[in-house]
């Protein structure tokens, strides 16, 4: 399924906040995968948005990382610097005539779907990650489109689930080394936006071309990303991209239930390394968020 068969991990964080222990476990995940297996262990950064990205964070990564003693291969990728790398994936996208602009605010999507007894086409749909697009913007005329085009309206680029599945003909297969062989049903996420007017791309399509031009074997994340991978598949067999094989592993939760994100202070890497706990006592500290 991968253009090698040598084991390659990678962990990419995006530098929009401090590490937690929820990374530092992910991160371990792929590193002791790769080298139980005489394999490769890639750092890559996530930073193409621009804007909540920053540079002090990436630099705060690299030391996170080498407290936890993992070493990675250089160059790091950056996404940042590999815009056209999506440009031309979008483009393809786009040739084949899958994309389509979306005007649409939060606010203007809110609003349809709280009115959707007038239109009832646009009735709210539930999937595993929320609300699905109602499609409010997929069967605006050619009229309609140029004109807000031409107006400068802000907008993003939506794939069109239903023209893409159709053009894939097959079903499309990927494995999760958890639960086995998964047919993908990338219609549970809609039609997912691919860029938007800040960048040219979007999370769902710099992972996948990344992940194919990294030849990354396993790709090794939280299960929250679960159902991405559905999606993830599509984009990989429109795109002619190799398909890694997926592990999903459990998040860190804490007491309450909730996952470990970025606003917890006081389970970042930088916190807990400066509260004088040594790295090989991680285990245990990780054991109590499980």
């Amino acid at each position: 399924m991968t253009q090698t068969d040598k084991i390659i991990t990678r962990f990419a964080p995006s530098p929009s906040g401090e590490l937690h222990l929820g990374h530092a476990y992910s991160a371990r995940l792929n590193y002791d995968f790769a080298k139980e297996h005489g394999g490769q262990f890639i750092l890559r950064i996530e930073d193409i948005d621009l804007g909540r990205c920053k540079k002090d964070y990436e630099t705060l990564i690299f030391d996170d990382l080498k407290w936890l003693a993992l070493k990675w291969e250089t160059p790091v990728r950056r996404q940042s610097e590999h815009f056209d790398d999506y440009r031309q994936a979008l483009k393809k996208l786009d040739d084949m005539g899958l994309l389509y602009p979306c005007f649409c605010t939060r606010k203007n999507i809110r609003e349809e779907i709280e009115d959707s007894s007038r239109a009832p086409h646009l009735k709210p749909k539930l999937g595993p990650e929320g609300l699905i697009y109602p499609g409010i913007c997929k069967d605006l005329s050619d009229d309609e489109r140029a004109g807000k085009l031409a107006k400068g309206i802000p907008h993003a680029m939506r794939i069109d689930m239903d023209k893409a599945l159709s053009l894939a003909e097959v079903p499309l297969y990927w494995t999760d080394l958890k639960k086995g062989a998964q047919k993908a049903d990338p219609a549970i996420l809609g039609d997912v936006v691919l860029a938007r007017k800040d960048f040219p791309t979007s999370y769902h399509l710099s992972v996948v071309v990344d992940d194919h031009i990294q030849k990354i074997s396993h790709v090794i994340r939280g299960e929250d990303l679960f159902y991405a991978s559905h999606f993830h598949r599509l984009l990989q067999h429109l795109l002619k991209l190799d398909t890694p094989f997926y592990h999903h592993h459990e998040l860190l939760k804490s007491k309450d239930g909730t996952r470990l994100a970025k606003r917890d202070m006081s389970v970042t890497i930088r916190s807990i390394r400066e509260s004088g706990i040594r790295p090989e006592e991680l285990d245990d500290l990780i054991k109590g968020y499980l």
